[in-house]
């Protein structure tokens, strides 16, 4: 996990360069902090299945973490490899990391509460991103926030990519709930996620498998 930066130094260096894609709605309507859950016929290997939380999504473009896939590694793993020869506290080992998504997967980010600042916190509003060390410290030593979030890597689009994702039906969009984030198993969070538009995604997968 690197040390942070300065709000606009941070956000720069997450949302992803990529080529500008044609927009199709004239007044695009922005989705920070909000979910972008995957359609069942989504193509992209990186993404199918997922559930994201959106960081940040404005005209240059949108940053945001996959909250559903872990990637097989625990806190512990993590802490191992930043402070090689310290005993692990055994909770550690039962924290899951999750797959951010694809873009600068050896960068960590937690996503918590906010309230709690660190080294490099950048306030969401009712959520934060800290992306320094001395937060997963804290968490293995139980003074960090409650609830929490860890990841490596980011998803990243660059200007009219995602407009142009949302107009080709790639992904639904609905208001974060903290609780499917903190209070849920990864493997819930996507179904109850499309509950809350009042979306069966295995009916919606069931009539694209018939079409």
């Amino acid at each position: 996990m690197t040390v942070g930066t300065p709000r606009q130094a941070m956000l720069a260096a997450c949302v992803a360069t990529s080529e500008t894609r044609v927009m199709k709605t004239r007044e695009p309507s922005y989705l920070k902090h909000h979910f972008l859950i995957a359609m069942p016929h989504m193509a992209d290997p990186n993404f199918a299945h997922s559930l994201i939380y959106l960081v940040d999504h404005n005209e240059q473009g949108a940053m945001g973490l996959v909250i559903n896939q872990p990637n097989g590694l625990n806190l512990a793993d993590v802490l191992e490899q930043l402070r090689p020869g310290r005993p692990v506290a055994e909770h550690c080992r039962h924290l899951q990391i999750m797959t951010g998504g694809p873009v600068q997967t050896e960068r960590g980010f937690v996503l918590h509460p906010a309230g709690q600042t660190f080294q490099a916190t950048l306030d969401l509003g009712e959520l934060a991103l800290s992306t320094s060390q001395d937060i997963l410290f804290a968490i293995a030593d139980q003074s960090g926030p409650d609830r929490y979030l860890i990841a490596l890597g980011y998803a990243g689009w660059g200007p009219g990519q995602l407009e142009s994702e949302l107009a080709d039906n790639a992904w639904l969009s609905c208001p974060v709930d903290q609780a499917i984030i903190f209070d849920l198993p990864c493997e819930q969070r996507l179904h109850a996620a499309a509950r809350h538009l009042g979306v069966d995604l295995a009916l919606l997968a069931r009539q694209a498998g018939h079409a």
